[in-house]
């Protein structure tokens, strides 16, 4: 590790004036793990708004296969599937935002293993595509943790720059890819089997709940 990277990397950001704020924003200077340490303390709070999301979508569903159950025991079959359907959307809407929540998770977990030079770049490049990936699932639900999961790809690709430059290093752009891709099919494949455990199935004769990835344009 170079003795100019080292020093970036450990010395701490003091406070900024305004005008240096400004600079930061366009280009992203300073110690580079108290940046990420930044990122993660961000993205930890992406995953407590999450987990508050997923409480109120659970009481949702719980009451809608409260009525389910009811219309099916008084044979109102039209009304029954009425429900079902409108369950369904939520059930989706459940998996979505656990399968985020899994991602994000994912990528504090290597953000927080990242110690050496080599690290930074072959961790970080992985991380921003599955936040970008988590940020376009957000955009008509979340627009909130769209614009902040954003932000914090902006600090990550920052880094990745800064950290390209002082040593050389480059992304493997097919390699990032395909981790990416790994993190994202695990997280789908983990929350679709917690959505089948957590939730009940349906009475005989409604049509089943679908998880596809079909998703709502607002929350309950």
């Amino acid at each position: 590790m170079s003795a100019r990277f080292a020093k970036k990397w450990e010395e701490r950001q003091g406070e900024q004036p305004f005008t240096e704020r400004i600079k930061e924003a366009v280009k992203p200077p300073g110690p580079l793990k108290p940046r990420l340490d930044f990122a993660v303390r961000r993205i930890e709070l992406q995953v407590q708004k999450l987990d508050q999301a997923t409480d109120r979508f659970s009481q949702r569903d719980k009451s809608i296969f409260a009525k389910i159950v009811n219309a099916y025991t008084k044979h109102d079959m039209p009304r029954a599937n009425v429900f079902a359907n409108e369950l369904a959307e939520i059930r989706k809407m459940e998996k979505m935002i656990m399968h985020a929540r899994l991602a994000l998770e994912q990528i504090v977990l290597r953000l927080q293993t990242v110690s050496e030079l080599g690290d930074v770049v072959s961790t970080l490049g992985p991380a921003v595509s599955v936040l970008r990936t988590v940020k376009a699932g957000m955009a008509n639900v979340f627009p909130e943790a769209e614009r902040e999961l954003g932000q914090i790809g902006d600090i990550l690709s920052g880094v990745i720059m800064e950290a390209g430059q002082s040593t050389g290093l480059a992304i493997n752009f097919d390699t990032s890819n395909e981790d990416a891709q790994k993190i994202l099919t695990e997280a789908s494949t983990v929350a679709e089997q917690k959505i089948k455990e957590k939730f009940p199935e349906l009475p005989p004769g409604i049509p089943s709940v679908q998880l596809g990835e079909k998703t709502p344009t607002k929350t309950p």
